[in-house]
């Protein structure tokens, strides 16, 4: 069964940082394609960015540099760095995989940009 668990959301002032974890299970790591997703309040989820099985990442255009998606194949893990938050950063952040012709999902971190 896969698992994967969300891990370091929280509030955080404009500007500041947060780094998010996802732990996974149940899949060889290091031969997928991991994503982290984001859904605000009222909007549809929307890919934040990728990191594919030979470390290519990739990002959605509104993260303009400020965030970082790493991977550690050996702990089972996908990292997202976030740097100099903005208040419409704010959603539940997930981790995503799709294996075996379908998609896993966390249950999601909560990040709330705010003052």
């Amino acid at each position: 069964q896969v698992h994967l668990v969300e891990s370091g959301g929280g509030l955080v002032q404009p500007g500041g940082s947060l780094r998010l974890s996802c732990a996974a299970s149940g899949i060889n790591f290091r031969l997928y394609d991991m994503e982290w997703y984001r859904q605000a309040p009222g909007k549809e989820r929307e890919l934040v960015a990728g990191i594919s099985s030979g470390n290519t990442a990739n990002y959605a255009d509104f993260v303009e540099g400020r965030f970082t998606v790493s991977r550690d194949n050996v702990r089972n893990r996908l990292f997202l760095q976030m740097d100099t938050l903005k208040p419409e950063d704010t959603a539940v952040y997930y981790c995503h995989v799709r294996a075996r012709a379908r998609d896993f999902w966390g249950r999601g971190t909560q990040v709330t940009v705010s003052s």
